[in-house]
């Protein structure tokens, strides 16, 4: 399982919405893949960024699948009820905080609010089974998980987040996640500060 915080790396996740979300203009239906979600935490930043750059009916047509792999399973409970304390959310902008978090019933926690929550389907998902929860995505997001893995794997890994990707759509990574030789034919580097691809080609 991925290990991550809140607000992490974010600028590379304000280029993702800010490339993507002009491209999925017009979508009914616009998905995201969070590969390696964690605890939630990275899903629910990505939810925050687009929620404060998409108009309210463009984000109820937003669905992040947040996926992770972890033996005992144990996330899945964590992410859904979406509780945190609040000396995890300390990274997060006071204006943000104010309006995505409320107060849990548990002293000290806070939860995230139902807006963002509506928008998250968390499944369990191995990435290394090579077959990806949906496709037609117009983001996937795979940040501080591809390090952990063998490098053919991590090849193998971007060529099934290139089937999963709908014609044009994006791949976000963490900075020190560079593409293998293997598959730089299969994206292009969209931003020269950010490790954010835009597949080639995939038309039907």
């Amino acid at each position: 399982m991925a290990f991550t915080f809140f607000m992490r790396d974010q600028p590379t996740l304000e280029h993702a919405a800010d490339h993507m979300i002009p491209y999925a203009s017009g979508r009914s239906r616009i998905k995201i893949w969070d590969a390696g979600c964690a605890l939630g935490q990275e899903t629910y930043t990505v939810a925050m960024i687009f929620a404060e750059k998409m108009n309210s009916f463009g984000f109820k047509n937003l669905r992040i699948d947040a996926t992770d792999y972890d033996s005992a399973n144990h996330f899945g409970d964590i992410v859904t009820a979406a509780t945190y304390p609040y000396e995890e959310l300390q990274r997060t902008p006071v204006n943000l905080f104010n309006k995505y978090f409320e107060p849990a019933d548990e002293a000290g926690r806070y939860r995230v609010v139902p807006l963002l929550r509506d928008r998250v389907n968390f499944q369990y998902h191995d990435l290394l089974s090579l077959k990806a929860p949906g496709g037609d995505y117009c983001l996937v997001v795979c940040k501080n998980v591809l390090l952990h893995f063998q490098y053919r794997e991590r090849i193998e890994v971007f060529r099934m987040f290139y089937e999963a990707l709908a014609p044009g759509g994006y791949l976000a990574t963490e900075n020190t996640q560079k593409l293998p030789p293997e598959v730089s034919h299969l994206f292009e580097q969209v931003v020269p500060d950010a490790q954010l691809f835009k597949k080639i080609g995939g038309e039907s």
